[in-house]
């Protein structure tokens, strides 16, 4: 999907759109700091990847980006292909990504624990004529396949001609669960990438003397948009951290001397609640931390701010289009930040925001103007994205007027109607560790289960994760937990998507029309 030519015009005569690329970003920071530090390698990278833990100046990711699209060209990788990139968050990963770009291609990136489950349904979806991965890849047999480090590490090609890239090109095709069993492609381009990271640039005020921890995988809206865009915007250190290790995280925060990161919210709660596991580590160059994917709890955000000095950053967006933020600077009581979101338009709302056009909708189209009705979020603006990617999603993502149904429910809150407040995620997502779940998929599977008569997934509360993934069995024969997460092991999907707690019931509740009533599921 691409932008009609008129919102194009549009937004870039409003000054909301720019000429500016990816790879232009690079090229800015290598001109003008060479020798400077710009990304490090995770501390525990070897237990996930291949190869030497790495620390590169803007000049040596330069060079290793120019090499590696080299390689890829030399396969037939040019403009308008798609690579399908399955690696942990690294050195490697950011070079892939930018190499990608620089040939006019676009990433399509894969969360590291896909298996052929999820790959054989997705890779001939996202059209990718090649797959860069790291160690124990499981694609699909016969799958044009480049690996970290064998094919790329220290491999040589001539270099690609040279190009210059137009800000409209598609980048990237992010997966989104949704509420449907098969995912949805979201294609972005230079145009609303740049917008997304304009906002998460702004929010925490990144400069090039900041050093950010990025403990978010680089596949969707918040490890893409929130951390490494704003990464090459600002000339910040980018240091990356995954697959999630608490203990390494809190290690890399004291040895690079970082200054921003992202958490979920349940972290930042349960981190709160242990002193002495805070008192065991020197976070005392953090100042702020974003957050956001669930409601950011009112105490936290407070106590974060009084006992730290750490400001939490609230915010609220999709892989179709970002919308929603609190910042310190225009939201300075954390309870407030915490609770609720500058209403777009409304006086006092940063100034970024006034590019987003928001309303409230009723569930039979009346648009909601009085406070404390809660209604569907609709937005628009620069940072939307175009539509899904053609076969990949059953329902229009836009209403009559343009704006996107986000799915979530709001209200409007405040003495002058001046905030946003969320109600509930109207959207049936399982959120665990920041990975979206989509439980249709598991109940489908679970439907070819021997001794399963019907199925409800459902999240329940991790202090750690957010959520977990809970299976509500009707049985019709012996059946256990180990059972299940065996049965599902078997299809080959993705381990974080597994049932960590089985409930057995003698029925689902049900609406009068036949809906599972899953907020009545007892959990």
């Amino acid at each position: 999907m691409t932008h009609s030519a008129d919102r194009i015009a549009r937004y870039v005569a409003a000054g909301w759109w720019t000429e500016d690329t990816i790879d232009q970003l690079l090229r800015v920071h290598v001109a003008a700091r060479p020798g400077v530090l710009a990304i490090v390698d995770p501390l525990d990278k070897t237990t996930h990847l291949d190869g030497p833990i790495k620390r590169l100046t803007w000049a040596e990711l330069e060079a290793d980006v120019d090499r590696v699209a080299g390689v890829l060209h030399a396969r037939g990788v040019g403009p308008g292909d798609v690579v399908a990139v399955q690696l942990p968050n690294s050195v490697e990963l950011a070079v892939t990504f930018l190499a990608v770009v620089r040939l006019g291609a676009s990433v399509t990136p894969f969360p590291v624990q896909y298996r052929e489950y999820e790959l054989a349904q997705l890779l001939p979806l996202s059209g990718a004529a090649l797959l860069v991965t790291g160690r124990d890849s499981r694609a699909p047999a016969g799958t044009p396949t480049l690996s970290w480090p064998a094919d790329l590490e220290g491999a040589d090609a001539p270099a690609p001609p040279p190009r210059t890239a137009a800000p409209a090109e598609q980048v990237t095709i992010c997966w989104t669960s949704g509420t449907e069993a098969t995912p949805k492609g979201v294609p972005r381009c230079h145009y609303d990438w740049l917008a997304v990271e304009s906002v998460c640039t702004a929010a925490p005020a990144l400069t090039a003397g900041d050093v950010i921890l990025n403990p978010f995988p680089m596949v969707n809206m918040a490890g893409i948009g929130g951390v490494f865009l704003p990464w090459l915007r600002s000339g910040a250190v980018l240091v990356q951290h995954h697959p999630f290790d608490l203990p390494t995280y809190l290690a890399q925060i004291a040895a690079e001397r970082v200054t921003y990161t992202l958490a979920p919210p349940a972290l930042l709660t349960l981190l709160l609640h242990q002193e002495a596991i805070l008192a065991r580590a020197d976070i005392s160059s953090l100042t702020r931390i974003g957050s956001g994917s669930a409601p950011l709890p009112p105490p936290m955000v407070r106590g974060w701010q009084e006992k730290h000095g750490i400001a939490i950053i609230n915010f609220f967006g999709s892989n179709e289009g970002v919308a929603l933020l609190s910042d310190p600077a225009h939201m300075p009581d954390p309870e407030t930040r915490a609770r609720y979101f500058p209403r777009p338009g409304a006086p006092g709302a940063p100034v970024l925001l006034d590019r987003v056009s928001t309303k409230l909708v009723t569930p039979d189209g009346r648009e909601i103007t009085e406070p404390g009705v809660p209604g569907e979020l609709r937005l628009s603006g620069p940072t939307v994205f175009a539509g899904y990617l053609p076969g990949t999603a059953v329902a229009e993502p836009f209403d009559e007027d343009g704006y996107l149904r986000t799915g979530d429910l709001f209200e409007i809150a405040g003495e002058h109607g001046q905030y946003l407040r969320y109600v509930d995620r109207a959207k049936d997502i399982i959120i665990r560790g920041g990975m979206n779940i989509a439980p249709a998929e598991l109940e489908g599977l679970l439907a070819g289960h021997p001794a399963v008569a019907e199925s409800a997934v459902a999240g329940y509360p991790d202090d750690v994760l957010g959520e977990k993934v809970c299976a509500v069995v009707v049985p019709k024969g012996e059946i256990s937990l180990e059972s299940v997460v065996a049965f599902l092991r078997d299809k080959g999907i993705a381990s974080y998507k597994l049932p960590e707690r089985l409930e057995i019931v003698e029925a689902l509740p049900r609406s009068p029309v036949g809906k599972i009533l899953k907020r009545e599921l007892k959990l």
